[in-house]
C-alpha cells in the first residue's frame, strides 16, 4: 500500500507540474482554447489518443471483451481506420486549415462560422454540455471503481479526490495544460498496457495457447451451463462473432462497434486537436504515433478482457462476468486476483492517466462550450473569456461527479453503455454536417440545420423510445406508455440509435440541399476555402 501510495504522488506531482506549465504558457484565449495553434505533433498525437482512450475503454470496454470475446477487436480496427487515420487525412487536415482561415477556437464554433449561423454555434454547444457530461461520468466511474478496489477507500472518496484534482488543472492550464499532461499520461498508458500484454500472454502459456484455451473453455460443459443466457441471445464463444441478426450480434456490431468506431469522427473534444497544430506535415507525422498507440490501449484492453475468462475458470470456476459480479467489474477483479502487487501501483497509474487525460480533454471542452459559444466570448477581454470558459469547466464538474454517483446505481455495464450513448449522439448530430462543412461548398446553411436537428432528434426518440439499454433507465417511455420500450420483443430494440439516426440525418441533409440554394457569398466561401484542395 505504500509503495501504491508513493507511485500515485509521484504522478500526481508530475501531472501538477506540467500543469502548472501550461498555466504559466497560458497568456490569451487562443492559448487557453487551441494552444495557440503551436503545439508539437508528437504532443498532438498522444493527446488525441489519450484523450479519445480512457477508462471506459479499458475497465468498460474491457469488460464488455470478457463477455463478449473478440468480436470486439473490430473495434479497434474501425478506430484505427477512421479514428485515426480517416480523422487525420480526410477531415483533420481540411479542419485544421478551415478553422485557421475562419480564426475557429472551438468545435461549435468552427461549425458555426463555417455555415455563418449563430443558431449551429449554439445548439452544438448545448448537446456537448448537456450530454458530454455522461460520457465524461462513465470515464470518473471506471477509474474511481479501480481506485476503490486498489487502495481499498471508498467509492465516493475515490471520486471526489479524483475529481477535484484533475478539476484543477484543467481550470487553470487550459488546452496546454491539457496536452502537456495528456502527452506524459499517454506514455504511461503505453508502457503500462504493453507490460500487461506481456503478463497474460505469459501466464497463459503463450499467443497461440492463450487463444486456444479460450477457445475450449466454450465447449466445457459447466461453461455451457453458465452461458446458457449468452447463448440464447446469440453467443457463440469467445473468440467467434455471435449468431448474424441475433440480439448480441446488433449488441456489438451496431451499439459497441459503429456506435462509437464512427462517432469517434465527430467528437468535438478530438475535432478540436486538428487546429492546434500549424501544418499538415504536422498531422501527417502525428499518424503513425496515433495509430500504434490506438492499437496498444484498445486491443490490450479486449484481449486481456477475453482472456482473463481462462484464468478465472481456472481458478474459481467461473467465467469472468460471473467471477467479477458484473461487467464493469471484470478488469480490475482480474488485476487484482492474477497480477502482482508491484503490477497493481503500476497500472493503478495507468488507470488513473487514463481517466485523467480524457476527463480533463472533456472537462474543457464543456467550458469551453458554455464560454466561447452559449456566451459567445468573442471580442471580450481575455480575462473576461478565460473566466466564463472556467465557470463553464466548473459547471461541468459538477454535473458530471453527481451522475458518477448515479449512474452505477442504475446501470450494469453504465461505463461502455454511456461511451456509446455520446459518440452515437455525436455521429448522428454533427458529422454529416461536418462532412460537408469540408467538402460541399454549395450546401445551405438550411440543409445543414435539418441534418443537425433530425440526427438529433431521431437519436433521442430511439433512446427513449425503442433502445433498450436507454430506454430502460430514462423511463420516458414508462411514464408515457406504461411500457419500458414501445417494441419489446424482436431485434429491433437492439438495435443502436446511431444505425437509425445518423441514416435519418444524411437523408435530410442530402434532400434538402438539393431542394435549397446555398446563399453565402462568395467571399465567404473563397475565406473558408482558402488554401484547401479540391
Amino acid at each position: 500500500m505504500v509503495v501504491k501510495i508513493i507511485i500515485v504522488i509521484l504522478y500526481l506531482g508530475i501531472v501538477g507540474y506540467l500543469g502548472f506549465i501550461g498555466y504559466r504558457n497560458t497568456k490569451t484565449t487562443k492559448d487557453y482554447l487551441i494552444g495557440g495553434r503551436k503545439i508539437h505533433p508528437a504532443i498532438m498525437a498522444l493527446s488525441y489518443g489519450a484523450t479519445f482512450i480512457s477508462t471506459s475503454a479499458i475497465v468498460g470496454f474491457g469488460g464488455n471483451a470478457g463477455v463478449f470475446g473478440f468480436s470486439l477487436l473490430w473495434l479497434t480496427f474501425l478506430n484505427i481506420f477512421l479514428g485515426v487515420f480517416v480523422a487525420f487525412v480526410v477531415f483533420g487536415k481540411r479542419t485544421r486549415k478551415m478553422g485557421h482561415n475562419i480564426d475557429a477556437h472551438t468545435f461549435p464554433e468552427f461549425l458555426g462560422k463555417r455555415y455563418n449561423s449563430k443558431f449551429i454555434q449554439k445548439f452544438a454547444a448545448v448537446v456537448i454540455f448537456l450530454f458530454m457530461p455522461v460520457y465524461t461520468a462513465a470515464v470518473m466511474i471506471g477509474a474511481s471503481k479501480f481506485i476503490e478496489g486498489s487502495l481499498s477507500i471508498d467509492y465516493n472518496v475515490a471520486l471526489f479526490f479524483f475529481a477535484a484534482i484533475v478539476s484543477a488543472y484543467v481550470f487553470f492550464g487550459g488546452l496546454k495544460g491539457v496536452m502537456y499532461s495528456d502527452a506524459f499520461q499517454g506514455t504511461v498508458m503505453f508502457v503500462g498496457m504493453s507490460i500487461l500484454l506481456i503478463a497474460v500472454y505469459a501466464k497463459l502459456g503463450g499467443i497461440t495457447a492463450a487463444h486456444q484455451k479460450l477457445t475450449e473453455l466454450f465447449q466445457n460443459p459447466i461453461v455451457a451451463e453458465q452461458t446458457a443466457g449468452l447463448q440464447a441471445g446469440g453467443f457463440q464463444g469467445w473468440t467467434a462473432m455471435p449468431k448474424l441478426f441475433s440480439q448480441y450480434w446488433w449488441i456489438i456490431v451496431s451499439s459497441i462497434v459503429m456506435g462509437v468506431g464512427i462517432g469517434v469522427l465527430a467528437q468535438p473534444q478530438l475535432a478540436v486537436r486538428f487546429m492546434t497544430v500549424k501544418s499538415d506535415k504536422e498531422l501527417n507525422r502525428a499518424i503513425p504515433i496515433g495509430g500504434i498507440f490506438i492499437l496498444m490501449m484498445t486491443g490490450v484492453a479486449f484481449v486481456v478482457g477475453a482472456l482473463s475468462n481462462v484464468l478465472f475458470f481456472e481458478s474459481q470456476g467461473k467465467i469472468a462476468v460471473a467471477a467479477a459480479g458484473g461487467t464493469d467489474g471484470i478488469i480490475p477483479a482480474f488485476l487484482n486476483n492474477f497480477m502482482p502487487e508491484w503490477f497493481l501501483s503500476v497500472f493503478l497509474v495507468v488507470l488513473l492517466a487514463a481517466g485523467m487525460s480524457t476527463i480533463s480533454s472533456q472537462l474543457h471542452a464543456i467550458g469551453t462550450a458554455f464560454g466561447r459559444d452559449m456566451f459567445n466570448t468573442e471580442g471580450k477581454s481575455e480575462k473576461q473569456g478565460m473566466l466564463i470558459s472556467r465557470m463553464g469547466v466548473l459547471a461541468g464538474i459538477i454535473i458530471t461527479v453527481f451522475l458518477a454517483y448515479w449512474l452505477p446505481t442504475v446501470w450494469d455495464g453504465a461505463i461502455a453503455i454511456s461511451t456509446g450513448l455520446f459518440f452515437g449522439l455525436c455521429g448522428a448530430a454533427f458529422l454529416p454536417m461536418y462532412f460537408a462543412a469540408l467538402f460541399c461548398k454549395k450546401i445551405s446553411k438550411t440543409a445543414a440545420i435539418s441534418g443537425m436537428l433530425s440526427g438529433f432528434a431521431v437519436s433521442m426518440l430511439w433512446m427513449m423510445f425503442f433502445h433498450s439499454k436507454e430506454s430502460v433507465v430514462l423511463k420516458v417511455s414508462q411514464w408515457l406508455f406504461d411500457k419500458p420500450m414501445l417494441v419489446e420483443k424482436g431485434m429491433l430494440q437492439f438495435v443502436d440509435p446511431i444505425i437509425v439516426a445518423l441514416g435519418a440525418s444524411i437523408l435530410v441533409t442530402a434532400i434538402v440541399s438539393a431542394a435549397t440554394k446555398s446563399k453565402f457569398e462568395d467571399k465567404h466561401i473563397e475565406v473558408c476555402f482558402k488554401g484547401i484542395g479540391k
